[in-house]
C-alpha cells in the first residue's frame, strides 16, 4: 500500500488523525519538503507526533528514484508525507498515477492547503483564476510567467493566488517584498501597464497559523512593509464583489 498523506499548512498539530493512524501502522515513512515546508515546525517534532523516523527526500530523489518508492509499496505499507495536500503538485500525482498502474493500493489523506486557506481572506474561492509561482530571479533565468497569468486572470476579473519560490536546502523563502519587486520588474519590461505601483494586492503571510497576517494596499506601500516570518503568498485582486470589499476592509490590515 503507499499511503499518500499532506501535513497541513503551518507545524505538526495540522496532522490529521487519519495520517497519525497511518503512520502508526506503515512500515516506513518518506517526505519532502522543497515544494513546500512547514515553518512552524521541526522534522524532529513531526518525528515525535508520528513516532517514526522520516526519511527524507531531496527533489531529485522524489523526481528521478520514485521507481523504488513506488516497489516498495508492492509488499510493504509505505507513507509519503508532503506539507499541505498531497495531490496538489504535479510530482505527487504522477507517484500516485504510477502505483496504480502497477496494482498498488494508493490511500489519499488530504490536509489543509494554501487552496483552502487563502479563505481566511473572505475572497470568494470561485473567483479565483489560474495559480502561478513567482520563483527567484537568476542571470540567465527570468521567467514572465506570473505576469502572463496575471494578465490573463485581470481579463477574466479572477484574482490571482501567486507562490513564492523556495530553497529549503538553502532555508531561503522568497518575501512578499521580493515577490512584488520581481513583478514590477517584469513590468518594466514588458510595459503593458498590467500593473504598476498604484495596484492594490493582498499578502498573506503563515497561512494555516492560528495569528497569519493580511495586508491589503498598493505594492508602492506593500514593499516596504515587514511581513514577518515565512511562508508568504501574493494575491493580485480582480473584480471585487462589495462583500469581498468588506471582508478586506475587516479582515485585513489596510496598508
Amino acid at each position: 500500500m503507499l499511503i499518500m498523506a499532506g501535513l497541513g499548512l503551518y507545524d505538526e498539530k495540522d496532522l490529521t488523525l487519519k495520517t497519525l493512524e497511518h503512520a502508526k501502522k506503515a512500515d516506513k515513512i518518506y517526505a519532502e519538503f522543497y515544494t513546500a515546508i512547514l515553518t512552524g515546525t521541526t522534522l524532529e517534532t513531526i518525528e515525535k507526533t508520528l513516532g517514526k523516523k522520516i526519511h527524507v527526500l531531496d527533489r531529485e530523489k522524489v523526481e528521478y528514484e520514485t521507481e523504488k518508492l513506488i516497489n516498495e509499496s508492492k509488499d510493504k505499507d509505505i507513507m509519503f508525507l508532503t506539507a499541505g495536500d498531497p495531490m496538489v503538485a504535479t510530482t505527487h500525482v504522477d507517484i500516485a498515477v504510477e502505483a496504480k498502474k502497477k496494482g498498488i493500493e494508493v490511500v489519499i489523506i488530504n490536509a489543509p492547503s494554501i487552496y483552502s486557506a487563502i479563505g481566511i481572506t473572505g475572497l470568494q474561492i470561485y473567483k479565483f483564476g489560474k495559480t502561478t509561482s513567482i520563483v527567484f530571479p537568476e542571470p540567465n533565468y527570468f521567467p514572465e510567467t506570473p505576469y502572463n497569468v496575471i494578465k490573463d486572470n485581470l481579463s477574466l476579473g479572477y484574482h490571482t493566488l501567486c507562490l513564492l519560490d523556495i530553497h529549503a536546502h538553502e532555508n531561503k523563502f522568497m518575501t512578499a517584498n521580493e515577490g512584488l519587486q520581481v513583478l514590477l520588474d517584469i513590468e518594466e519590461r514588458r510595459k503593458e501597464n498590467i500593473l504598476s505601483e498604484d495596484t492594490k494586492v493582498l499578502v498573506v503571510a503563515r497561512a494555516g497559523s492560528l495569528k497569519p497576517k493580511l495586508v491589503y494596499g498598493k505594492i508602492k506601500d506593500l514593499i516596504k512593509q515587514d511581513f514577518g516570518a515565512p511562508l508568504h503568498s501574493i494575491i493580485v485582486l480582480g473584480n471585487l464583489h462589495f462583500m469581498e470589499e468588506e471582508a478586506l476592509e475587516i479582515l485585513a490590515e489596510n496598508i
